[in-house]
């Protein structure tokens, strides 16, 4: 018998999936971004919970009102790659009774602006007492069947991409967690990675109209981790060609001798998108992008074998599946 810590979450994940029965005709299938509903004549419901829970995922100096918010947008953040616009959103809260009025109401500040920011609305949800804060976020948007971005398309050949650069939120929080020395001039973009995220919404929706993605996902658990899970849904590897890095992260491998593809692919906690694309569509999907004021940023192919390799220069290494891990991350003494 195992402790959990010695599991993790996606181990955690499959058992409990192992004991429940599959809904007939399921739209999305288990180990998505997403969950689904079929509604019928061609419209399906999205919906999509994550939770925040304040001992193990709130880093030092990140306020109320911007967990809050956060545990919005990590939520339209999952709806965003499947390229689905949310439309409402529900919020359960776990609040200590020794909590002030004042937390309370930037946490209500909070969680309504991260919703108002992409054109949804909280709607209700509900709240108890707990030993820790806990916000709990669920949110819903409707897609039309068969315009759905999901996890399971790729093809060998494909290309992969993502949305953005990485490795901003590894260094803000080996910053705020380690003490790592970061220059003045940086920090406020920094920090900025880790208190305020920024859902896809916008390139999402582009990617979904533009008919040239394949597959697609969210970057919150990391990079590498992100791959994986393409990599498991879709059946296919990956070969990494091209490292997404900030120019930040950069600045900072340098200045410690740190090893920059580690930033980049085991952070975890930026909302880029990474998703493939058909060959003879990349330049579809970059005008699709540009029109939003999003980028597309090539960072590999799609192969036939279920390796996920890194190859730099003549050589090549393998991407393992490290990363932020719920219960393997925090070990209890």
């Amino acid at each position: 018998m195992s402790y959990i810590y010695q599991l993790g979450e996606r181990r955690v994940i499959d058992i409990i999936m192992h004991h429940l029965d599959t809904m007939p005709e399921m739209v999305i299938p288990f180990w998505d971004d997403v969950s689904a509903y079929n509604l019928g004549e061609g419209e399906i419901a999205i919906l999509k919970s994550d939770m925040l829970v304040w001992s193990t995922d709130i880093p030092p100096g990140m306020t109320h009102y911007q967990a809050a918010r956060k545990a919005v947008v990590m939520n339209i953040s999952d709806l965003a790659a499947k390229g689905v616009k949310p439309l409402a959103i529900l919020a359960s809260l776990g609040l200590p009774k020794n909590m002030l009025e004042s937390e309370v109401v930037e946490i209500a500040k909070g969680m309504n602006k991260g919703a108002r920011e992409y054109g949804a609305y909280l709607i209700g949800g509900d709240t108890n007492e707990t030993g820790d804060i806990i916000i709990c976020g669920m949110a819903f948007g409707l897609a039309k069947k068969g315009k759905i971005l999901r996890r399971d398309g790729a093809r060998p050949g494909d290309i992969l991409a993502t949305t953005g650069t990485f490795g901003k939120t590894a260094i803000g929080l080996q910053f705020l967690l380690k003490d790592l020395v970061i220059p003045v001039d940086i920090q406020k973009v920094i920090l900025n990675a880790v208190y305020l995220p920024q859902a896809r919404l916008k390139e999402g929706l582009a990617l979904r109209d533009s008919g040239a993605v394949t597959s697609s996902t969210d970057s919150s658990d990391g990079l590498a981790l992100s791959l994986h899970d393409l990599s498991r849904s879709s059946k296919v590897g990956f070969i990494v060609d091209y490292l997404p890095s900030a120019l930040e992260a950069h600045r900072i491998a340098e200045l410690h001798t740190l090893e920059l593809s580690d930033l980049v692919l085991y952070g975890g906690e930026e909302y880029e998108l990474i998703f493939t694309v058909k060959p003879g569509m990349v330049e579809d999907a970059k005008k699709a992008l540009s029109k939003v004021g999003g980028e597309l940023i090539e960072i590999g192919k799609v192969t036939k074998d279920k390796e996920i390799l890194f190859q730099v220069k003549d050589k090549i290494k393998s991407i393992i599946p490290g990363g932020w891990e719920h219960f393997k991350d925090s070990v209890p003494v």
